[in-house]
């Protein structure tokens, strides 16, 4: 898993116009290729008149699904740039749109690419993107006397408890990069008495 990806903070559209043709760029963020392939459907439909709809996505942390088209301009001269500029950003579970409405200038290839690919970045720059970091899930169990002050000090350092469970003793979760899981052990011994424990658990991504 990497460290941390970006993706888009939310969905929207930036129109730019190069040589009287409209480019509208639909950024949206996409957690499943399902998702992207229905936003990319969504956009068709709504600009069904348009010249054309070319469209890029990236799914996975690690950009393990990558896919890009075309749609009718010449062969790598939309879709690709589109996927190559999101993924110079670092981009991962975001979706692409660029739809054009062809001005009656003919862009010729440089032309074409630089504008599919712009229109990308000018979108991520207009619309924001957010860090994801990679963490690892951890569970603290702490007698209820302790427990109060131990979320207090949580909260104080920035950490952010996820859930909180009350039963005999009292039930933390919360996220741990794992740079970090050697010293919060010990803070958490030195803190509690030694009478709290830590388990850790699974790795997931949270807002950095």
């Amino acid at each position: 898993m990497q460290d941390e990806y970006r993706t888009v903070a939310r969905a929207g559209v930036h129109e730019t116009e190069v040589n009287r043709s409209r480019f509208l760029c639909a950024l949206a963020p996409a957690a499943t290729e399902q998702e992207a392939q229905e936003f990319v459907a969504s956009v068709r439909k709504e600009h069904a008149d348009a010249s054309h709809n070319c469209w890029a996505y990236v799914v996975g942390a690690n950009a393990q699904v990558q896919k890009a088209s075309d749609d009718g301009e010449p062969g790598g001269t939309a879709g690709v740039p589109m996927l190559q500029m999101l993924l110079r950003r670092d981009m991962r579970y975001v979706v692409a749109v660029v739809t054009r409405y062809y001005g009656g200038v003919k862009l010729g290839a440089g032309g074409l690419i630089r504008a599919y690919g712009g229109s990308v970045g000018e979108a991520l720059d207009t619309l924001g993107t957010i860090t994801r970091r990679r963490f690892r899930l951890a569970t603290v169990t702490v007698d209820h006397q302790r427990a109060g002050k131990v979320q207090n000090d949580l909260r104080a350092t920035g950490r952010e408890v996820r859930d909180v469970r009350y039963g005999e003793a009292v039930t933390l979760e919360i996220g741990l990069p794992d740079a970090d899981v050697d010293a919060f052990r010990a803070w958490l011994a030195d803190a509690t008495a030694g009478t709290a424990t830590l388990e850790l658990g699974g790795e997931a991504y949270g807002d950095a």
